[in-house]
Order: C-alpha cells, then sequence, then structure tokens
C-alpha cells in the first residue's frame, strides 16, 4: 500500500515539472542544440530526483570508464521508462531513436522534440533505416552519441526480445564504437504499472565493441550476448509492500 501511495506521489509531482518544461522548451527553440540540450535534460535531473525522494528509488553505475571520448553508439536494454530518463544523466549529449508517436504526448512529447531525437515511423521498414543512418551519422560526426533500445520495446526481466542490427549498421558507417548497457531497472520500474519500488538499479557499462572488418549480425549477437548475461547476473527481485 505504502508503495503505491508514494508512487502516486511522484506522479503528482512529475506532472507539473513536465508541463513547466515543455513551455521552457518552447522558450530555448531559438537557442543552438548543444544549450538547449543541456536546459532540456534538466527535467530529467529533476525528475530523477524526485523519483528518489518519493520512491526511495537510486541508481548505481558501473564502468564509466568505458565511455570512450569518441562519440558512437549507446545499445541499452529497454525494461522500462526510467532508463529513457537515465541515460541523459550518464553519457554525453546525445539523441535518441525513437517512435514518431511518442512526440505527439501533450507536453512531454514537446520537449522531447526539443532534444532532436531521430523520430521514426517503423512502418516504412527499409526507409525508417535509412533516416537512421543518415541523420545519426551526421549526429556522431556533429558530436552526439545515439541512443538505441535494440529490442524496440519494452521487455520485461529475465525475457529476451529481438535485437534489430540498425545499431550496428550506424556504428559501421560512422567507424564509431558500440557501448552495450545493461541494468535491472525493470525489477524497480514494471511495465504498465503505477508502482516504483523502492531499492538501487544497477547499471553496468560494458566494453566497447569492435565493429572494424565486422558484420552486423555478428556486431549485434555479441552486444546481445553481453547484454543478457550481464542482466540475467543483477538482482531480479524486490519487496512489495
Amino acid at each position: 500500500m505504502l508503495t503505491t501511495i508514494r508512487s502516486w506521489m511522484f506522479y503528482a509531482g512529475l506532472i507539473p515539472l513536465t508541463v513547466f518544461f515543455s513551455v521552457v522548451s518552447i522558450c530555448v527553440l531559438i537557442l543552438p542544440s548543444t544549450p538547449r540540450y543541456k536546459i532540456i535534460i534538466l527535467w530529467s535531473k529533476f525528475a530523477l530526483l524526485w523519483l528518489r525522494i518519493t520512491c526511495g528509488l537510486h541508481w548505481a553505475v558501473q564502468g564509466l570508464e568505458n565511455i570512450t571520448d569518441q562519440p558512437g553508439v549507446i545499445l541499452c536494454k529497454h525494461q522500462s521508462a526510467w532508463e529513457t530518463i537515465a541515460m541523459q544523466m550518464i553519457f554525453p549529449k546525445q539523441t535518441q531513436v525513437l517512435k514518431k508517436e511518442l512526440l505527439r504526448i501533450p507536453f512531454f512529447g514537446w520537449g522531447l522534440a526539443c532534444l532532436n531525437p531521430i523520430a521514426i515511423n517503423r512502418k516504412q521498414g527499409a526507409k525508417a533505416v535509412k533516416k537512421i543512418l543518415d541523420i545519426g551519422q551526421k549526429k556522431i560526426e556533429a558530436g552526439w552519441w545515439v541512443l538505441f533500445f535494440p529490442e524496440g520495446t519494452r521487455i520485461a526481466v529475465g525475457k529476451n526480445g529481438r535485437f534489430t542490427q540498425t545499431g550496428a549498421a550506424l556504428a559501421l558507417e560512422a567507424n564509431c564504437p558500440i557501448i552495450p548497457v545493461a541494468h535491472n531497472a525493470g525489477v524497480f520500474w514494471k511495465k504498465n504499472t503505477v508502482k516504483k519500488h523502492s531499492g538501487t538499479i544497477d547499471v553496468i557499462i560494458g566494453t566497447p565493441i569492435s565493429t572494424k572488418g565486422r558484420t552486423r549480425k555478428a556486431i549485434i549477437k555479441d552486444a546481445e550476448n553481453w547484454m543478457e548475461i550481464t542482466c540475467a547476473k543483477l538482482p531480479n527481485d524486490v519487496d512489495d509492500n
């Protein structure tokens, strides 16, 4: 019962925070992309702080030394909404590959659009992939990381989704590193539920995966194996109250 109450408190504070930053996002549209990004991601910082205050949900990161100076592709497990927020606090400036429908969400979508994501229509297939490769390469050349959730949708803890090869294709095109990320956010912030459990989310950043002279299939297989094995070693249960 207490977990549910604290979770609703989190949303009660998150809604006005989101509305406020949606207005801010409109006001900073005239700014260049980097300062605009730094302002808008303050929403993520405050959201995670409020999550810690209301729900007692913390996070700890291992492997920060594996983040290279050269920007590249981030491949992250997708278990909840938490990682879509927290990656902005862990990695340098980045753009996310996401479905276009998210930009239509009132207030939230406005701020998201100001972060210049690579928004795609999944139904467009090859055309969507080409858009990712074209824009993604330009972003990396301009000093931005590109964040992929290779499973495409949230997958429950202990389950495995099908990994797409688009992230590997971009890394090959841009001749840049791939950094895999494993975590157990789905244990504390489960899909399709209000409850946010207290505890500490473990995030592990893997060593860069080599792409030179390799196929997309081989690259993504290495990333998938590491991410699934690493996730399986993380705590996967939480006390309910």
